[in-house]
Parts: C-alpha cells; sequence; structure tokens
C-alpha cells in the first residue's frame, strides 16, 4: 500500500466520486438500460456517502479495512449480463474505485475479491 492519505484527502476523493455518480443518474434515461444505469449510479453514490460518513469518525486505516469487509460481503456477479444486478455491480465499482483512491495494494484487493461469496 502507498502512503496513507489522510482523511481529508479521503473526503474529497469521495466527494468527488460521488458528484460523478449524480452526474451519471442524471444521464441514466440515455442509456440502453435508463433502470439498471440508474440503480448503478445511486449504488456507487450511496457507497460513498457511507464511506464518508464512516470517516467522519474514523481514521484512514479503519475506512479502508471497513471498506474490504464490505467487499468481501458482495456476492460474486462478475460474467452476468451487464443490466443484470446493477445494484451489486455499483457498489462492486464503488468500492473498486475507493481502493484505487487509496493506493490499495492489488493483491490485497484480489485476496479480498476472492473471499466473496457466490451469487445464490
Amino acid at each position: 500500500m502507498k502512503e496513507i492519505l489522510s482523511t481529508e484527502q479521503i473526503q474529497t476523493g469521495l466527494k468527488h466520486y460521488r458528484r460523478i455518480a449524480r452526474q451519471d443518474m442524471l444521464r441514466a434515461g440515455e442509456t440502453p438500460h435508463p433502470d439498471a444505469f440508474l440503480t448503478h449510479a445511486e449504488s456507487r453514490r450511496e457507497v460513498y456517502t457511507r464511506l464518508g460518513a464512516f470517516a467522519d469518525d474514523h481514521g484512514p486505516d479503519e475506512v479502508i479495512t471497513h471498506a474490504l469487509d464490505l467487499y468481501r460481503t458482495l456476492p460474486f456477479v462478475t460474467g452476468t449480463p451487464e443490466h443484470e444486478h446493477p445494484d451489486i455491480k455499483g457498489q462492486e465499482n464503488a468500492l473498486e474505485n475507493f481502493f484505487l483512491l487509496v493506493g490499495l495494494d492489488p493483491k490485497t484487493r484480489r485476496e479480498a475479491r476472492s473471499k466473496r461469496p457466490r451469487l445464490s
């Protein structure tokens, strides 16, 4: 892992990601699967908001650990059609964006990904 970002830097990055998700929500109607696109964007925005709220009361290490815990609980939906499971895919995308933001070691992310449950 790179040098850990400060809580303020994490909050700034999450705010930026929330704005992007909001823009995506506004343009959902222009996509081939508007409902799925909207749900995906809403799910991303919700994750960024939840991580930001968690960061209000916890340090950067704890926020990263919390994000990894959330990631491990998501069902594995890779390989399903693009417009299916947009809520799970949106959460997954948001958490992976967060991992990029904080410079999480790819090996750590892969290990967390391998512990995710299969979709039932």
